[in-house]
């Protein structure tokens, strides 16, 4: 009697489980529209359905959500990728173009279909060639019916932190990559957002505690965000709740998320001030007159004024290394499968600066690559078939897997990895070099996880995860200019384990997304079906710079060549001239 009553009571909870469960959909026609968050500069920007920002997606933890998407641009293609959702099941769902899916053309549409089965704060983006910075980009919010934070605050407040620039990403992108800009010196931006415009009012009412979930959907910059007289405690970073920890200050780069409860005074005396500060460190040069800060209020009296923030002297930001997961996961003690990654910035024979992981730099293939797993076969294991500028790494079902990331570069770089949470069970200082197994701090016994990091300039990183999630799954810089620029590793997890799981199963509206670009569904990265191993034809790229050039020798030899052939034209148009007469 016992058992049955127990099976009955499973029952029931499923049920009521299934039935708090609804289909979300969102029908999202995406065209350009114009707009001047910072007041400086009228552009057009890429809006949803006429408006920009864009909504912010919504759902509750078991959802389904459906996204109808529609391409109005006319003059670009798109794709979304939902940041930070694992997909489990449905990689094709995930969104990077000549990845997971083919690109969306001007005047198609494409559904996205999946379960949201995690809870957490999140956001969505473009994942074609440098297009998100242009305004495809928005929050995206997962509520959690079992926060184990949920009685520690009353009300909750969505905070997106960006950089923002007045010209368009493919003019940018074609004079920053460019035999003109050697050094790869990225765009700075014209000024800093915060809920995509400047100067937010948050009207908050005393002794409440919010939970202020903050976003950063910037194209290049990290930004140190404070709340002057507050204290933040943090509770969740990238959707894994932590064990409350306190913080005056954070640094979040590009694509974080972290979740922090602020408590309000218990008086309305005065009004208090925000801020995200750009990290200028990040900048080769700063522009005259640029203002890297955005503020915004805590706003307890409509009738006081908006302070100016105060000046600092220092950023001494936490560190997120010391967080400590919620659930207190263990820390993967034995490693199956090591990646390394040594990455740099380097010139190539055409004069322009690229990034490099093993001394390759990413180049899309002609196939995307979940359709080269899906259409291979046994072969779908051997990583050469994938192509020779993508990066990739063929993993096993269920290792632990180990990537071990050497910054070879002064810069500071944000990381992140599609379809997984990785712990971080090792960070350098600046400056410490490659990675040395042999000799390193003792690694946390419960390692903070989340799935976007930074690495410190000219550092080393050490992280995990486990291959149980079937897919094909970038790990890339999130700095915009160095995804366009190549730093972008490709892991294909349990092939053999995908096609049983996809195989059949692409939607018809996917692959006439290929079709209306002309692009190959089957075969290797060149789209050979017939000897998948023959990689002819494959994407080219420019070559080496051969040894004892420099990147500056090119340039100089090239505007030398330049400054020579005009000269020639200007001696040959001065001696064809008419020589006139002098006069008696």
């Amino acid at each position: 009697m016992a058992i049955l009553v127990s099976r009955l009571l499973f029952l029931f909870s499923l049920f009521l489980s299934v039935a708090q469960c609804v289909t979300k959909t969102y029908d999202f026609d995406v065209s350009w529209v114009s707009a001047n968050p910072d007041g400086l500069k009228e552009r057009s920007v890429i809006g949803i359905n006429g408006q920009w920002p864009i909504p912010t997606i919504n759902v509750t933890k078991g959802d389904q959500l459906v996204v109808n998407v529609k391409n109005s641009l006319g003059n670009e293609s798109t794709s979304l990728h939902f940041h930070g959702l694992y997909q489990n099941g449905t990689t094709h769902m995930d969104g990077p173009a000549q990845v997971s899916q083919c690109a969306i053309m001007p005047g198609s549409t494409f559904t996205y279909n999946f379960t949201v089965d995690q809870p957490g704060t999140y956001w969505y983006h473009s994942h074609v060639r440098g297009q998100y910075p242009d305004g495809l980009r928005g929050a995206f919010i997962v509520q959690d019916p079992e926060d184990p934070h949920k009685d520690l605050y009353d009300e909750e407040i969505v905070l997106t932190f960006s950089d923002w620039y007045h010209d368009h990403m493919p003019d940018l992108l074609a004079s920053f990559i460019s035999i003109a800009n050697p050094s790869g010196a990225e765009p700075v931006p014209n000024s800093a957002l915060v809920n995509e415009t400047q100067n937010l009012a948050v009207k908050i009412k005393p002794g409440k505690t919010y939970m202020f979930r903050i976003i950063n959907m910037g194209a290049f910059a990290a930004q140190y965000i404070w709340f002057e007289g507050h204290t933040m405690q943090v509770v969740e970073v990238d959707g894994v709740y932590t064990e409350p920890a306190d913080a005056e200050m954070i640094y979040v780069t590009v694509a974080q998320r972290w979740s922090v409860l602020v408590t309000a005074k218990n008086d309305t005396n005065a009004n208090f001030a925000f801020v995200g500060s750009m990290d200028e460190d990040l900048f080769d040069t700063v522009p005259d007159g640029l203002n890297p800060n955005v503020t915004g209020w805590l706003v307890y009296d409509d009738t006081k004024e908006k302070p100016a923030p105060k000046e600092i002297e220092s950023f001494e930001p936490f560190d997120d290394f010391d967080l400590v997961p919620q659930d207190k996961e263990e820390l993967y003690d034995h490693v199956d499968y090591q990646i390394q990654l040594d990455m740099k910035m380097d010139n190539l024979d055409d004069g322009a600066n690229y990034a490099f992981f093993n001394d390759q730099t990413y180049a899309a293939p002609k196939v995307p690559t979940l359709y080269t797993v899906l259409s291979t076969g046994p072969n779908a294991t051997n990583p050469e078939i994938y192509g020779s500028h993508t990066n990739q790494f063929v993993l096993d079902h269920n290792q632990v897997v180990e990537i071990v990331l050497n910054n070879d570069d002064p810069g500071k770089h944000p990381f992140h990895l599609h379809g997984h949470a990785f712990q971080l069970v090792h960070r350098s200082a600046d400056d410490a070099g490659f990675y040395d197994a042999s000799n390193h701090s003792a690694f946390p016994a419960t390692p903070m996880r989340r799935d976007t990091i930074l690495v410190n300039p000219n550092g080393n990183l050490v992280l995990r995860f486990r291959s149980d999630n079937p897919g094909v799954w970038l790990f890339h810089c999130h700095i915009e200019w160095h995804v366009a620029s190549g730093l972008i590793a490709t892991i294909i997890e349990a092939p053999l384990a995908l096609q049983k799981q996809l195989s059949g199963k692409i939607p018809q509206d996917h692959q006439q997304a290929c079709r209306a670009g002309n692009v190959l569904m089957e075969g290797n990265a060149a789209g050979n079906t017939v000897d998948v191993l023959d990689l002819q034809g494959e994407t080219s790229f420019p070559s080496p710079i051969p040894t004892g050039f420099t990147a500056r020798g090119i340039v100089a030899l090239v505007f030398s060549c330049v400054a020579a052939f005009v000269g020639m034209g200007v001696i040959g148009w001065y001696g064809m001239a008419p020589i006139k007469a002098k006069s008696g």
